[in-house]
């Protein structure tokens, strides 16, 4: 670990024990609301689905060369 540069403070241990403590706690969080996420978007797919658009198909030959 380096010292600290001209412009930087010192933080206390528990403070940095706090704010990984939150750090952990936003990322289970944010963990949760991505499968909510999801979870909700399969739902809206299988109540609504997608219409399948086809492109339309090539004329028929006429003749060939």
């Amino acid at each position: 670990m380096s010292s600290p540069g001209v412009d930087e403070g010192v933080v206390p241990e528990s403070e940095v024990k706090r704010l990984q403590a939150q750090v952990r706690a936003f990322e289970r969080l944010l963990g949760k609301k991505t499968l909510e996420n999801e979870i909700l978007k399969e739902a809206l797919e299988l109540a609504h689905p997608k219409k399948r658009t086809s492109l339309p198909g090539l004329p028929p030959k006429v003749g060939t060369r």
